[in-house]
């Protein structure tokens, strides 16, 4: 399947490498970057492995979620599959308050 990234998944994505950037040591923005690949890679050929997220809203009920490998399991991937595609909506720490938060624009408070 193709993948396809969203404009809010790619802000989501570039937030995040920045965030580690600015605080982690060495090489893990470039790491993260590296995981995100590879779990959109993965998706791309196993689109149903990750579970549907069994949101409510009208916008996210058909989203599905991943998380991203270790040492980046806290960080989930959010996607829809739609016909050939696996579309990337949104990435973002799975401890936040996800309904709320996957329906505001990235970097929203």
């Amino acid at each position: 399947m193709n993948v396809r990234k969203t404009d809010a998944f790619i802000a989501d994505i570039e937030r995040q490498f920045q965030w580690y950037l600015d605080h982690a040591p060495g090489d893990v923005a470039d790491r993260y970057l590296d995981a995100v690949a590879a779990a959109s890679r993965l998706l791309g050929h196993h689109p149903r492995l990750g579970p549907p997220g069994r949101f409510t809203h009208p916008r996210l009920r058909d989203w599905r979620f991943f998380v991203v490998a270790r040492p980046f399991h806290k960080h989930v991937l959010f996607y829809e599959i739609t016909g050939d595609d696996v579309v990337l909506r949104r990435a973002m720490h799975g401890h936040r308050d996800l309904p709320r938060r996957l329906l505001q624009p990235p970097g929203a408070a």
